[in-house]
């Protein structure tokens, strides 16, 4: 069974990443949505690549029989089989079974709270117009850019409406959302913080409608996090990608 480790292993981690990319929306987890084919190619590959060392493998052992006289003068000159990988190795299989098995959540307050917030430094300017009627739904980068660096405040006397799951530092809570460029690893915050409603439990995924209340200066620290007068929250399902791109 020793032999066949590494294509076990192979096999696995194949089955796991096909599981996530090509069976179930789960890889928007930890990547964009755009790393979904050569996550499926990936997958594939290794998968091919265990089937063919299950069979090279067969095939030797088949072709290398030796009798028992043979296995005993071989065990009396001292020679041993070094054909097997280390019994570490097989600790690989424990990742690859628990992302075929039980797929990691996606990152959610405890990822959010550990991470300061950084913003790349932007020029104040006018942003387009919002669209027309209320609520106007917008992502949590884009409240965060109009609030903090709009001229000409687009978002005054509008309603505004976000999802995102609930983070809290002491009596004041977020609705927040992580941002990635490439995958989970990348991850950052982006935060609202909410005024006016009660607070969910940490890490409930929410909508929040409200109105926009400016404080500070635009494109200072004093703007940041931007806020949210809140009129209404709605519990919701976490959505298949709880991540914006950056």
């Amino acid at each position: 069974m020793r032999r066949y480790g590494p294509a076990l292993v192979l096999i696995l981690c194949g089955a796991a990443v096909l599981r996530i990319s090509l069976f179930s929306e789960l890889y928007l987890r930890y990547v964009q949505p755009g790393l979904r084919p050569y996550l499926i190619a990936s997958g594939a590959l290794l998968l091919m690549l265990g089937l063919v060392a299950a069979v090279v493998v067969a095939r030797s052992s088949r072709a290398d029989v030796v009798d028992e006289d043979d296995a005993e003068h071989l065990h009396d000159e001292g020679h041993h089989d070094h054909s097997h990988g280390p019994r570490v190795a097989w600790l690989l299989t424990v990742p690859a079974l628990a992302l075929l098995l039980f797929p990691p959540p996606a990152l959610g307050a405890y990822s959010a709270e550990r991470s300061a917030a950084e913003y790349a430094a932007q020029g104040i300017g006018k942003f387009h117009a919002l669209p027309k009627g209320d609520p106007v739904d917008l992502t949590l980068s884009e409240f965060t850019s109009r609030a903090m660096y709009d001229s000409g405040r687009t978002m005054k006397g509008r309603t505004i409406r976000m999802t995102g799951f609930v983070t809290k530092d002491g009596d004041t809570w977020y609705v927040t959302r992580l941002l990635i460029s490439c995958c989970a690893a990348d991850a950052r915050p982006d935060k609202i913080e909410i005024r006016g409603v009660d607070a969910p439990p940490t890490d409930v995924w929410v909508t929040v409608t409200g109105t926009w209340h400016p404080k500070g200066e635009l494109g200072s620290e004093e703007a940041w996090p931007p806020v949210l007068d809140g009129t209404s929250v709605k519990h919701v399902r976490q959505p298949e990608n709880p991540y914006e791109k950056r």
